[in-house]
């Protein structure tokens, strides 16, 4: 049903343009009433709990960052059926992000471009939000990036302010070094500036689990460098990947349209990520726990991701094309595989 009336009707909100049609999704999600998201929960719910870096997830599936910056609509994700649901990217200063438009459908591909420019209404009006909100019934991550009036020598300084104000409401944060939209950002990615930043996060980050958001487009020794870095300030886990700046695997219809620049997310961007996850769980020996994210459009997207080593996914382009019951499907599929799994070991020891 999603596929065949909502999604068209949605592309076709605000003339087509996708950003005004993610806002306008955005408000009718916080304005549902406490009695529509528990009528939703009852339908999309699915219980398969995890234990990562030391939280307990009701399931492996989360929303990725970018889909609910600021926090707006937070008690209707989990009613839709995620397990935890990632705010942000959120920067120490309130900013606009760049010129509109900045979003850009490549519905061929399965795809979307992107160039927010980390838009957000900043880390003091986000903890004011989330401390009205209150607490949620799925872990809340909180995803940290660089303010762009800040000159790179001062990021360690911004990631700290931002930290400290909203240490109180996340279960985890992102350290998001990896958006392609944000001048001189990836730079924090190299072992040494990805070091000194960590070890300030660390120190004031109160014990809660601290993750590293890395981008696709690194090679491999880039990824192994800032892999040494993760794991000599033990950060709890890796988030692979972010958006990439990479075209290929587009439909031909798109090839044009994808000359905008900005981050492409979706489909095209799947064996990739499936790539970088499967690296970071070999090159780590499987220490460090990996959510994937990037192309997951169906179950078995999913479903190849854990298989290549990630401990938990989270869906952002696949939730625009497929809908929320992307979110039940793959959380079952993810169940049942864990299932089939454990019994495969249980026979072998038997």
């Amino acid at each position: 049903m999603y596929q065949r009336l909502a999604r068209p009707a949605l592309f076709r909100l605000a003339g087509g343009d996708a950003e005004g049609a993610h806002e306008w999704t955005l408000r009718r999600l916080a304005s549902l009433p406490v009695a529509a998201r528990r009528a939703l929960g009852r339908v999309y719910a699915v219980d398969a709990p995890r234990e990562v870096f030391g939280l307990r997830f009701p399931n492996p599936v989360g929303l990725a960052a970018g889909m609910d910056k600021n926090g707006v609509a937070l008690p209707a994700w989990p009613a839709l059926g995620f397990g935890f649901v990632e705010v942000g990217t959120v920067t120490r200063y309130a900013q606009p992000g760049n010129d509109r438009p900045r979003v850009f459908r490549l519905r061929a591909s399965r795809a979307v471009i992107n160039r927010m420019g980390f838009n957000n209404d900043g880390a003091d009006a986000l903890a004011n939000r989330l401390r009205s909100v209150g607490s949620l019934p799925v872990p809340l991550g909180v995803s940290l990036g660089k303010s762009k009036v800040t000159p790179l020598a001062d990021a360690v300084e911004d990631y700290v302010y931002s930290l400290r104000a909203l240490l109180p409401y996340g279960d985890y944060f992102a350290v998001n070094v990896s958006s392609p939209n944000t001048p001189g950002l990836r730079d924090l990615q190299d072992r040494s500036h990805l070091s000194e930043l960590l070890a300030a996060l660390r120190e004031n980050s109160g014990g809660k689990p601290l993750l590293v958001k890395i981008a696709p487009d690194l090679t491999e020794p880039a990824i192994a460098q800032a892999l040494q870095a993760c794991v000599d300030h033990r950060v709890a886990g890796v988030i692979a990947t972010n958006t990439t700046l990479s075209r290929s695997g587009l439909a031909p219809a798109d090839v044009a349209r994808a000359e905008q620049a900005g981050g492409l997310s979706g489909a095209p961007l799947f064996a990739r990520t499936r790539e970088v996850v499967a690296f970071v769980h070999a090159e780590t020996g499987g220490a460090l726990p990996v959510i994937g994210v990037g192309g997951i459009l169906d179950p078995a997207d999913a479903v190849a991701l854990v298989d290549a080593g990630a401990s938990l996914v989270q869906l952002y382009t696949g939730l625009i094309y497929q809908g929320p019951s992307l979110v039940r499907a793959t959380a079952r599929a993810l169940s049942h595989a864990v299932d089939h799994d454990e019994s495969r070991v249980e026979s072998r020891r038997s």
